[in-house]
């Protein structure tokens, strides 16, 4: 019989995993992705210098990094990642490639928290060479991605020289406007 501090527990533990899927696929995704559409394949593989990243090298850092720690770690899948490729990338990967790469990335994540037993949070992973909860891993790949959305909107507002227009503020409440299409040049 489940005791209430133990369903209480388990309430938190769903929120908290559906709340990463929600910033995953709901704000950090489509956010990424209205940056893309703003720019050319040559644009999205700019750097400003030798030692930056590209919005390129960043889409394939995310990827492999969601993946590593939540589609093997949690998931169980085998980890082939080789994390100093997606740095080392220079050849221009068109930004269709780039978005189907990370949508699929994205899918993947939420299938495995989707079907993840919440009552497993605190279990330990085999993760990049050593043990991580599940827990950690999840908030690890969510920072993550919530910190190279926003080097990717600064860098793409640096190249477009214009605001994303993410929110709408014409009835004096912030409304997002990340999911639908918001008519960026006037």
């Amino acid at each position: 019989m489940t005791t209430p501090r133990e369903k209480s527990e388990e309430n938190v533990s769903h929120a908290f995993i559906q709340s990463a899927r929600k910033f995953l696929g709901e704000e950090y995704l489509p956010k990424i992705e209205r940056c893309l559409e703003q720019l050319s394949d040559e644009q999205i593989w700019w750097r400003p210098n030798s030692d930056s990243n590209s919005i390129g090298n960043l889409i394939l850092h995310l990827s492999g990094n969601a993946r590593q720690w939540i589609i093997c770690g949690l998931g169980g899948e085998t980890d082939k990642r080789q994390r100093q490729t997606e740095f080392d990338e220079r050849r221009i990967i068109t930004r269709a490639e780039l978005v189907t790469l990370l949508r699929k990335t994205v899918a993947d994540v939420d299938e495995v928290l989707g079907k993840f037993d919440t009552l497993r949070l605190l279990d330990l992973y085999p993760i990049q060479g050593t043990e991580a909860t599940a827990l950690s891993g999840i908030f690890h790949v969510t920072e993550h991605f919530s910190m190279h959305t926003g080097q990717i909107i600064l860098l793409t507002k640096m190249l477009i020289n214009r605001d994303l227009v993410f929110y709408d503020f014409s009835t004096g409440k912030p409304l997002h406007t990340w999911h639908g299409a918001t008519p960026l040049d006037s």
